[in-house]
């Protein structure tokens, strides 16, 4: 899958975007501790960027999980990533987290990301269900689920485990309308 705009594009994370990613999750640290922790700590060096992104790409290859970079399009830096993951081909599901850096919020890039992303989950994966699960206080993410369709449909007791606390969750989802 491959989106590609005026100030952005959307596609498949490569290995030449170790460098880049890590100086994204190391420069916006705090933004993503609280609710993307694994992703951060998987991605502190260039060297465990392009572990991340080895094993990710199997990952891809055997259609389990797809990680999508959000690039500038002027710099070709990594902004952010679109994760489908808990892909599961018999309920025909699965789940996005996302992320983007503070420098690129409030363009639109990841409505448009998770836009063109949930079209590949239900054109070319042919999923039914796609879920965001989401901190009641992560309001920028709420309003990219709502803007792109996800209703909410319950909380999530004790759903996500952070160094100090365990959250509990807000479950998002979209059904593929026949």
């Amino acid at each position: 899958m491959k989106l590609h705009t005026e100030s952005f594009s959307l596609e498949v994370l490569k290995p030449r975007d170790a460098q880049s990613l890590s100086r994204l999750m190391i420069s916006n640290g705090r933004r993503f501790q609280q609710y993307l922790p694994k992703t951060l700590s998987e991605n502190l060096s260039e060297a465990d960027s392009k572990n991340y992104i080895r094993r990710k790409t199997k990952k891809l290859k055997n259609q389990e999980e797809f990680t999508f970079a959000i690039k500038d399009i002027d710099s070709r830096d990594v902004a952010g990533l679109v994760i489908l993951k808990n892909i599961d081909p018999v309920l025909k599901q699965g789940e996005f987290a996302y992320c983007l850096g503070q420098r690129y919020s409030g363009k639109g890039w990841m409505t448009r990301s998770i836009k063109a992303a949930k079209a590949y989950a239900f054109n070319e994966l042919k999923l039914e269900t796609l879920q965001i699960i989401i901190h009641k206080s992560n309001l920028p993410s709420i309003q990219i689920a709502l803007r792109n369709g996800f209703t909410w449909i319950k909380t999530l007791e004790n759903e996500h485990a952070t160094e100090d606390d365990v959250l509990d969750m807000e479950l998002y989802e979209l059904h593929y309308e026949r």
